[in-house]
């Protein structure tokens, strides 16, 4: 049991790690005035 959960808790903790990097990535973008993913609209 404590092994299933340890791996559930890895996986929980991966995505948020991954989530948060996105987050932050595109909070920096939109105060840069860029796009998320490359490129110029303006």
């Amino acid at each position: 049991m404590t092994e299933k959960r340890w791996i559930i808790l890895s996986f929980v903790v991966l995505g948020g790690i991954i989530l948060g990097r996105l987050a932050i990535r595109a909070f920096l973008n939109f105060l840069m005035g860029g796009t998320l993913f490359g490129g110029n609209f303006l």
